[in-house]
């Protein structure tokens, strides 16, 4: 069997990278080499497995416990962020990591800094995959991606190991929230699903943001700067004002645990004319109500002060928190936590502040809480993986299948 390093490393080494600016499904034709490849292993391995026109990878290995069980899947996205490269992805693997700052080589002074982030602390003694710097590393989610397949390999080369029907899902694009936007959940045929999708060793997670996106646009009016006075609208400080009318409290890096935000995630502009793009999240669905009712009150200020139509927003509703349609099924998430409990694993049941599929898909009527995958600073050139935190994903992955066959 290959062993999970080796499948990882692989699997970052081609550029996934999704598009949000794209309207094609999947949004980079890119990751359809992944997808391919996938499906091609999943064959070779003599699973039967099909990838279609929309990039869903789907695999079934039918059940051999010779009882009537649910069917359970396991679901990964293969798709990287937009916020970081993706591209000739460098790692360097850490082996017995002393516990201390980590430099990364590709870009000097750069470098993971215990102080910074106690959590390595956790993994002295352990095997460290991390970037060089120069791009992210792809953790979110190709150890997800890499735990699945390791799975899949053992559950063929040891017939000894009684499951029931075990289904496999590669999806596109979940980093822009379009991942399961076209996926046939009558066709994936799971009854309940994990998503391989979660942060450190333990995270276990059935709640998510409720989540939308902003788009601002701020059509100024350019006059020559000597001849301006009485006349200019500089888009670029009113959008400006904008964004200073929103909480600054109620911002990613002053918020925690329950607690939502308005997020800027990228601006153009010039004096003529600016866009701002933002992130809107809240686990409560009353306050994620009113964040958006907030946004427009911020607009309806600007034009109110400078003149119709020079502010506008497009709001665009991603997903919501699955809380209410996993709940009922809690039986799936005592599963996973006796899973991780057979490993020596002590779960960690908290909100997650983000989304995955499984937020979507239980809304179509497949419960799917989210379990570890083990990277940390996603979406980021300081992500970092811990080997033993895959191997661990995988053997939860087995645990919960037996459980179910029980």
């Amino acid at each position: 069997m290959e062993k999970i390093t080796g499948k990882f490393l692989r699997y970052i080494a081609t550029d996934t990278q999704s598009d949000p600016e794209s309207e094609t499904q999947p949004s980079s034709s890119r990751q359809l080499d992944l997808l391919r490849m996938l499906d091609n292993e999943l064959k070779a391995l003599g699973i039967s497995s099909s990838l279609d026109e929309y990039g869903y990878v789907m695999a079934t290995i039918p059940s051999n416990c010779g009882k009537d069980v649910p069917a359970v899947g396991f679901i990964a996205h293969v798709d990287t962020s937009p916020d970081a490269s993706g591209a000739g992805i460098r790692p360097q693997i850490i082996e017995n990591y002393d516990g201390s700052d980590i430099p990364l080589k590709g870009v000097p002074g750069l470098v993971l800094k215990v102080s910074e982030f106690p959590e390595l602390a956790e993994y002295k003694g352990q095997t460290l995959i991390t970037t060089d710097g120069t791009t992210l590393l792809g953790a979110d989610d190709k150890a997800g991606v890499a735990e699945i397949m390791c799975m899949a390999e053992y559950v063929v080369t040891h017939p000894e190991f009684k499951h029931g029907d075990i289904k496999i899902g590669f999806t596109p694009d979940e980093e822009i929230g379009r991942g399961v936007v076209k996926f046939d959940v009558g066709k994936f045929g799971a009854r309940y699903a994990y998503t391989m999708d979660g942060g450190k060793i333990g995270e276990l997670e059935y709640e998510n943001f409720n989540a939308a996106s902003a788009t601002v646009h701020i059509q100024g009016r350019n006059i020559h700067p000597g001849y301006a006075k009485g006349k200019m609208l500089n888009a670029i400080l009113i959008g400006m004002e904008l964004n200073a009318l929103l909480p600054v409290e109620q911002r990613p890096e002053y918020t925690e645990g329950y607690e939502g935000f308005f997020h800027i995630v990228s601006f153009n502009g010039t004096v003529e004319e600016a866009e701002f793009s933002y992130i809107i999240r809240d686990h409560d669905i009353d306050l994620y109500e009113k964040r958006k009712e907030t946004m427009k009150k911020c607009v309806d200020f600007i034009n109110a002060k400078y003149g119709e139509n020079v502010a506008s927003v497009e709001i665009r509703h991603q997903y919501y928190n699955m809380r209410k349609e996993v709940e009922p099924h809690y039986h799936i998430i005592e599963k996973a936590v006796k899973a991780m409990e057979m490993e020596g694993i002590t779960p960690i049941i908290r909100p997650i502040r983000g989304g995955t599929d499984g937020a979507n898909l239980s809304f179509m009527g497949l419960p799917c809480p989210n379990i570890f995958a083990g990277g940390h600073n996603f979406h980021g050139k300081l992500e970092f993986v811990p080997v033993e935190s895959m191997e661990k994903a995988t053997k939860v992955i087995l645990n919960i299948i037996s459980l179910f066959a029980e």
